[in-house]
């Protein structure tokens, strides 16, 4: 996919590279390498950071750190996929995906956390947005002590 870099726009000379799409769920935008933002953002699709980032970021569809990229920030997002180092917090409500590169340091929020061999993760893991486990699920565990129930 190509970046659609018009030369002579603020948004080139700040390192941001706006991306034309038809589709929806397309890469939106890129933070390049070498390129540093501070506040809040917020975007629809998708959106790869490989500079630096401090603030907050809200998405309602992927976040993609670059193996350069460096986030300072809590992320709110559906899929967060690492390669980079994200100090903050992390909620993504459908996925989260740590390669090899990746350095989170801080607190997970996810029903799907996937992690390659080599990745870091310092801090606490939630996992209570994945299905919760029915009653009868629980009472097979524990063989159903104290019920008098047949299972």
């Amino acid at each position: 996919m190509a970046f659609g870099r018009t030369r002579g726009t603020d948004d080139f000379q700040a390192g941001v590279a706006p991306v034309s799409s038809g589709e929806s769920g397309g890469l939106t935008a890129f933070i390049d390498q070498g390129s540093s933002f501070e506040g809040k953002l917020s975007f629809k699709d998708t959106v790869r950071i490989d500079g630096h980032f401090s603030g907050e970021i809200t998405s309602e569809n992927t976040l993609v750190v670059g193996e350069s990229g460096v986030i300072e920030a809590d992320i709110l997002s559906q899929v967060v996929i690492v390669s980079g180092t994200i100090h903050g917090n992390v909620t993504a409500s459908r996925k989260v995906v740590l390669h090899k590169t990746a350095e989170l340091q801080g607190d997970v929020e996810t029903p799907c956390l996937v992690v390659e061999e080599g990745a870091v993760l310092n801090g606490k893991l939630n996992m209570a947005a994945a299905a919760p486990r029915k009653p009868h699920q629980l009472k097979a565990m524990d063989g159903g002590a104290g019920t008098g129930e047949k299972l």
